[in-house]
Protein backbone atom coordinates (compact mmCIF):
# COMPACT_ATOMS: atom_id res chain seq x y z
CA UNK A 1 0.00 0.00 0.00
CA UNK A 2 3.05 2.26 0.56
CA UNK A 3 6.08 3.54 -0.68
CA UNK A 4 8.46 6.00 0.96
CA UNK A 5 11.72 6.96 2.14
CA UNK A 6 13.97 9.25 4.92
CA UNK A 7 16.27 11.34 4.39
CA UNK A 8 19.32 13.84 5.12
CA UNK A 9 20.60 16.50 3.73
CA UNK A 10 24.28 16.01 4.79
CA UNK A 11 25.27 19.80 3.83
CA UNK A 12 22.62 21.62 5.91
CA UNK A 13 21.40 18.85 8.67
CA UNK A 14 17.81 19.48 7.49
CA UNK A 15 15.56 15.71 7.86
CA UNK A 16 13.01 14.79 5.86
CA UNK A 17 10.80 11.42 4.82
CA UNK A 18 8.46 11.33 1.45
CA UNK A 19 5.58 8.70 1.12
CA UNK A 20 2.56 7.82 -1.19
CA UNK A 21 -0.28 5.10 -1.42
CA UNK A 22 -3.29 3.85 -2.81
CA UNK A 23 -4.70 5.03 0.70
CA UNK A 24 -6.13 8.26 1.49
CA UNK A 25 -4.20 11.03 3.62
CA UNK A 26 -0.80 9.21 4.09
CA UNK A 27 1.37 11.47 4.85
CA UNK A 28 -0.99 12.36 8.18
CA UNK A 29 -0.84 8.56 9.35
CA UNK A 30 2.64 7.73 8.26
CA UNK A 31 5.20 10.68 8.16
CA UNK A 32 7.06 12.03 11.57
CA UNK A 33 9.46 14.10 11.59
CA UNK A 34 11.55 16.36 14.25
CA UNK A 35 14.17 18.68 14.17
CA UNK A 36 17.46 17.41 15.03
CA UNK A 37 16.25 14.35 15.96
CA UNK A 38 15.50 12.33 13.34
CA UNK A 39 12.52 11.31 10.53
CA UNK A 40 10.35 7.98 10.58
CA UNK A 41 7.73 5.97 8.87
CA UNK A 42 5.33 3.75 10.02
CA UNK A 43 3.33 1.81 7.18
CA UNK A 44 1.82 -1.26 6.11
CA UNK A 45 -1.22 -1.55 8.23
CA UNK A 46 -0.21 1.46 10.32
CA UNK A 47 -0.04 2.84 13.62
CA UNK A 48 0.76 6.38 13.58
CA UNK A 49 1.59 6.28 17.50
CA UNK A 50 5.32 4.15 16.66
CA UNK A 51 5.96 6.56 14.50
CA UNK A 52 6.44 9.34 17.94
CA UNK A 53 7.56 6.84 19.45
CA UNK A 54 10.40 6.03 17.59
CA UNK A 55 11.20 9.99 18.01
CA UNK A 56 10.96 10.20 21.70
CA UNK A 57 13.48 7.37 21.77
CA UNK A 58 15.98 8.97 19.39
CA UNK A 59 15.27 12.63 21.23
CA UNK A 60 15.90 10.70 24.70
CA UNK A 61 19.53 9.48 23.31
CA UNK A 62 18.90 6.30 21.57
CA UNK A 63 20.41 5.75 17.98
CA UNK A 64 18.44 4.89 15.02
CA UNK A 65 18.97 0.62 15.87
CA UNK A 66 18.04 0.89 19.27
CA UNK A 67 15.26 3.01 19.02
CA UNK A 68 13.62 0.69 16.39
CA UNK A 69 14.99 -2.52 18.61
CA UNK A 70 12.83 -0.89 21.70
CA UNK A 71 9.89 -0.32 19.70
CA UNK A 72 9.42 -4.01 18.05
CA UNK A 73 10.15 -5.37 21.37
CA UNK A 74 7.49 -3.24 23.13
CA UNK A 75 4.94 -2.21 20.43
CA UNK A 76 1.64 -4.74 19.96
CA UNK A 77 1.05 -6.26 16.71
CA UNK A 78 4.33 -5.65 15.47
CA UNK A 79 4.45 -8.17 12.62
CA UNK A 80 1.83 -6.16 10.78
CA UNK A 81 4.09 -2.95 11.04
CA UNK A 82 6.85 -1.89 8.24
CA UNK A 83 9.52 0.95 10.33
CA UNK A 84 11.69 3.61 8.89
CA UNK A 85 13.84 5.89 11.33
CA UNK A 86 16.69 7.86 10.31
CA UNK A 87 18.86 9.77 13.38
CA UNK A 88 19.84 13.12 13.11
CA UNK A 89 23.43 11.58 11.44
CA UNK A 90 21.79 9.83 9.03
CA UNK A 91 22.33 6.48 10.44
CA UNK A 92 19.12 4.52 9.74
CA UNK A 93 17.48 1.44 10.81
CA UNK A 94 13.97 -0.63 9.25
CA UNK A 95 11.95 -3.27 10.62
CA UNK A 96 9.33 -5.55 8.54
CA UNK A 97 7.07 -7.74 10.29
CA UNK A 98 6.28 -10.85 8.80
CA UNK A 99 2.68 -10.19 8.37
CA UNK A 100 3.56 -6.80 6.18
CA UNK A 101 1.20 -7.21 2.81
CA UNK A 102 2.07 -8.19 -0.17
CA UNK A 103 5.52 -8.33 -1.89
CA UNK A 104 7.82 -6.14 0.08
CA UNK A 105 11.18 -4.81 0.51
CA UNK A 106 13.30 -1.70 2.32
CA UNK A 107 17.42 -0.70 1.16
CA UNK A 108 19.50 1.79 3.20
CA UNK A 109 21.96 4.30 1.76
CA UNK A 110 24.11 6.95 2.43
CA UNK A 111 21.73 9.19 4.69
CA UNK A 112 18.66 7.70 3.76
CA UNK A 113 16.77 4.39 3.55
CA UNK A 114 13.75 3.45 1.73
CA UNK A 115 10.54 0.94 2.39
CA UNK A 116 7.87 -0.60 0.59
CA UNK A 117 4.96 -2.89 0.57
CA UNK A 118 2.21 -4.68 -1.95
CA UNK A 119 5.25 -3.91 -4.71
CA UNK A 120 5.36 -4.38 -8.16
CA UNK A 121 8.77 -5.84 -8.04
CA UNK A 122 11.45 -5.60 -4.97
CA UNK A 123 13.94 -3.38 -6.48
CA UNK A 124 11.50 -0.01 -5.94
CA UNK A 125 12.92 1.28 -2.63
CA UNK A 126 16.52 0.41 -3.65
CA UNK A 127 15.84 2.46 -6.55
CA UNK A 128 14.34 5.32 -4.54
CA UNK A 129 17.14 4.93 -2.62
CA UNK A 130 20.15 5.72 -5.65
CA UNK A 131 17.67 8.00 -6.86
CA UNK A 132 17.95 10.39 -3.49
CA UNK A 133 21.68 9.53 -3.96
CA UNK A 134 22.41 10.83 -6.93
CA UNK A 135 20.05 13.85 -6.41
CA UNK A 136 21.08 17.04 -5.75
CA UNK A 137 19.40 20.65 -4.26
CA UNK A 138 16.91 21.19 -1.54
CA UNK A 139 15.87 18.01 0.72
CA UNK A 140 12.49 18.30 0.06
CA UNK A 141 13.12 18.01 -4.04
CA UNK A 142 15.60 15.22 -3.40
CA UNK A 143 13.10 13.27 -1.61
CA UNK A 144 10.32 14.11 -4.31
CA UNK A 145 12.54 12.44 -6.90
CA UNK A 146 13.19 9.37 -5.04
CA UNK A 147 9.51 9.22 -5.04
CA UNK A 148 9.25 9.50 -8.67
CA UNK A 149 12.07 7.27 -9.39
CA UNK A 150 9.87 4.20 -7.34
CA UNK A 151 6.74 4.80 -9.24
CA UNK A 152 9.02 4.83 -12.50
CA UNK A 153 10.72 1.44 -11.35
CA UNK A 154 7.30 -0.09 -11.14
CA UNK A 155 5.71 1.37 -7.65
CA UNK A 156 2.49 -0.52 -6.04
CA UNK A 157 0.82 -2.82 -7.70
CA UNK A 158 -2.03 -0.96 -8.29
CA UNK A 159 -2.21 3.36 -8.55
CA UNK A 160 -1.34 5.70 -6.09
CA UNK A 161 -3.64 8.03 -4.41
CA UNK A 162 -1.93 10.76 -2.34
CA UNK A 163 1.53 11.75 -1.10
CA UNK A 164 3.41 14.11 1.41
CA UNK A 165 6.75 15.23 1.75
CA UNK A 166 7.90 16.71 5.23
CA UNK A 167 10.97 18.52 5.74
CA UNK A 168 12.58 19.63 9.41
CA UNK A 169 15.57 22.14 10.28
CA UNK A 170 16.55 24.53 12.64
CA UNK A 171 12.98 25.29 14.22
CA UNK A 172 10.51 23.11 16.00
CA UNK A 173 8.15 23.35 12.90
CA UNK A 174 8.23 21.73 10.08
CA UNK A 175 9.62 23.94 7.46
CA UNK A 176 8.16 21.95 4.65
CA UNK A 177 4.80 19.97 5.27
CA UNK A 178 2.85 19.33 1.95
CA UNK A 179 0.24 16.90 0.76
CA UNK A 180 -2.16 15.78 -2.21
CA UNK A 181 -5.14 13.30 -1.57
CA UNK A 182 -7.35 11.30 -3.17
CA UNK A 183 -6.06 12.19 -6.47
CA UNK A 184 -5.50 9.90 -9.67
CA UNK A 185 -2.39 11.13 -9.79
CA UNK A 186 -0.12 12.79 -6.84
CA UNK A 187 2.85 12.78 -7.11
CA UNK A 188 3.16 15.80 -10.44
CA UNK A 189 0.67 17.58 -8.21
CA UNK A 190 3.02 17.16 -5.27
CA UNK A 191 5.98 18.27 -7.63
CA UNK A 192 3.82 21.57 -8.70
CA UNK A 193 3.35 22.12 -5.04
CA UNK A 194 6.68 21.89 -4.01
CA UNK A 195 7.92 24.58 -7.46
CA UNK A 196 5.77 27.07 -5.87
CA UNK A 197 6.63 26.96 -2.18
CA UNK A 198 10.51 26.61 -2.28
CA UNK A 199 10.81 30.49 -3.14
CA UNK A 200 8.33 31.58 -0.34
CA UNK A 201 9.97 28.87 2.26
CA UNK A 202 12.52 30.95 3.83
CA UNK A 203 10.30 34.47 4.21
CA UNK A 204 7.48 32.12 6.13
CA UNK A 205 10.38 31.23 8.31
CA UNK A 206 11.60 35.07 8.85
CA UNK A 207 7.84 35.96 9.56
CA UNK A 208 7.69 33.55 12.53
CA UNK A 209 11.46 34.63 14.10
CA UNK A 210 11.29 37.98 13.19
CA UNK A 211 8.61 39.91 11.15
CA UNK A 212 10.31 43.24 11.41
CA UNK A 213 12.51 41.45 8.68
CA UNK A 214 10.18 39.96 6.78
CA UNK A 215 9.13 40.58 2.94
CA UNK A 216 5.94 42.00 2.31
CA UNK A 217 3.39 39.85 2.57
CA UNK A 218 1.64 40.36 -0.58
CA UNK A 219 -1.68 40.16 0.07
CA UNK A 220 -4.81 42.80 -0.44
CA UNK A 221 -4.59 45.83 1.88
CA UNK A 222 -1.13 44.94 2.56
CA UNK A 223 1.64 48.45 2.67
Amino acid sequence: MTLSLAGRCAETGMLGAAVTSSSICVASRCLFTRAGVGAGLTQNVTDPSLGVRMLDLLEAGADANTAISQVVAEANHIEWRQLVLLDSSGSSALHTGEKVLGRHATAEGKQCAAAANLLANEEVPQTMVTAFEQSSGHLAQRLITALEAGIAAGGEEGPVRSAGVQVVHKVSWPVVDLRVDWDENPLPKLRTIWNEYQPQLEPYVTRALNPEAAPSYGVPGDL
